[in-house]
């Protein structure tokens, strides 16, 4: 299998981020407080962090991203879906600008004080990207579809994830790994991988 460069990580992540507004299109203010495969988040909480992470990234992209402002939710509105797509378009824009996959990017130091290529860091978008659009269309009964070459890019990044107790720390992204069934899709296994259940809520 090819390995992928620099420059299919950000289409990748845009091919990610369709079909996670296509999910989070669906979200009302009626669903927000529906409980979400992340354990400790309703569906506001993880909306929220999806937006943050939209936002923060985007000014990442602009040289902005140490700023911690950059990375506070704004209010989700009577309209939560819509305020989730204005951020998407903002790191959409930012993801596609010249320059941008050689860019360092910066985080503030309550993430980390390690600076980042663009070409790593989408990375880092893209996996959230995929996960978390799995956890609302669980949350909402919702089935939810990637392409191959989507999945085939989140699972090798998902295995190359490290596991273990790191996994059990305070503000670890992901929880531990759990097993997933001998036939799961690769969107199963990328969410076991990442500390889900792919049966859940079962």
């Amino acid at each position: 299998m090819p390995r992928t460069t620099a420059a299919d990580i950000r289409d990748l992540d845009a091919r990610a981020m369709t079909v996670s507004l296509a999910v989070v299109s669906n979200v009302t203010a009626a669903h927000l407080r529906r409980p979400t495969p992340c354990a400790e988040w309703t569906l506001r909480e993880l909306l929220e962090h999806l937006i943050v992470q939209h936002l923060g990234f985007a000014a990442a992209a602009d040289r902005n991203g140490a700023d911690p402002a950059a990375w506070q939710p704004p209010p989700l509105g009577e309209d939560p879906a819509a305020t989730h797509a204005a951020a998407a378009e903002r790191l959409l824009a930012a993801f596609a600008a010249d320059g941008v996959l050689a860019r360092e990017f910066q985080f503030p130091a309550s993430i980390t004080r390690q600076t980042f290529p663009g070409s790593q860091a989408i990375k880092f978008h893209f996996l959230d990207c995929v996960v978390h659009t799995w956890d609302v269309a669980r949350s909402l009964g919702l089935p939810v579809e990637f392409d191959a070459g989507v999945l085939d890019e989140a699972l090798t990044l998902a295995r190359g994830f490290p596991d273990g107790e790191t996994r059990l720390a305070p503000g670890a992204p992901f929880g531990p790994s759990v097993a997933a069934p001998a036939a799961a899709g690769s969107l199963n296994r990328v969410v076991a991988l990442l500390g889900r259940s792919p049966a859940w809520p079962d």
